[in-house]
């Protein structure tokens, strides 16, 4: 008897693993990369995906993991691992056939090296209170990390996209927030955590002077930006190019 694709979430020690049991077709993609990208949404050092007990259908359904790859790439840069596939699954994800990835004999290999930080990028992040001094802080938090990383020229971009991130957070959200800043290969990304789920959005028509001023600067300055919801609230992010 065939089962029905199902899987948990644990969250813990700063990573997220994800165990998959059933059967993985087609018609299960969109829940399934809905709970991915949840996860994502966390921020966690890395996302490990328990595919052990994961039974494949099409072929073609292994092409969710290559797209949600992609989509962590561009933010929040968290690297995921795919643990202890079966030999059928194994063999069409090393082959590069539905895009790269990383594979992972099991989870306790995948969760040595994320505590070992050989597959965490290096990351800075802190907790702001809602009030004014929280865009200043900020601010010091993405310069530090820069200047820890060497980007000096980041620092500009960074501190602006923060300061409008924060600002938004305060002004509309009004809640507690963690501001994260994470480098990757070839981008640095920005994000802010707040507790609002209202979605974030970018008035293409608003003058510097009125509301909407703030996204249009993220948009201006960024490769990529968004907005994702949370458990308690929503992450807004930016990537740019270091």
């Amino acid at each position: 008897m065939t089962v029905p694709l199902a899987w948990t979430v644990d969250q813990a020690g700063g990573l997220a693993v994800v165990t998959v049991r059933g059967r993985f077709d087609l018609p299960d993609t969109p829940r399934f990369r809905s709970a991915l990208l949840k996860c994502l949404a966390e921020q966690p050092r890395a996302l490990l995906v328990d595919l052990s007990a994961m039974e494949l259908g099409a072929d073609t359904a292994l092409a969710l993991f290559t797209a949600v790859t992609r989509q962590a790439g561009r933010w929040p840069g968290t690297p995921i691992l795919l643990c202890g596939p079966s030999p059928r699954v194994a063999s069409l994800l090393e082959r590069g056939r539905f895009g790269r990835v990383t594979v992972r004999p099991g989870v306790e290999q995948a969760r040595r090296e994320a505590d070992a930080g050989t597959v965490v990028p290096p990351s800075l992040s802190d907790l702001l209170l809602p009030i004014a001094g929280a865009v200043r802080h900020a601010r010091n938090v993405v310069t530090e990390a820069c200047l820890t990383w060497e980007l000096p020229e980041l620092v500009g971009p960074a501190s602006l996209v923060v300061s409008e991130l924060v600002a938004n957070g305060v002004e509309h959200a009004g809640t507690m927030m963690t501001v994260q800043i994470t480098r990757r290969t070839r981008h640095v990304h920005v994000a802010v955590r707040d507790g609002s789920p209202a979605e974030p959005v970018l008035n293409r028509s608003a003058g510097l002077t009125e509301r909407g001023r703030g996204l249009l600067l993220v948009d201006a300055v960024s490769v990529h930006w968004g907005w994702l919801p949370t458990d308690d609230g929503k992450v807004v992010w930016a990537s740019l190019h270091d």
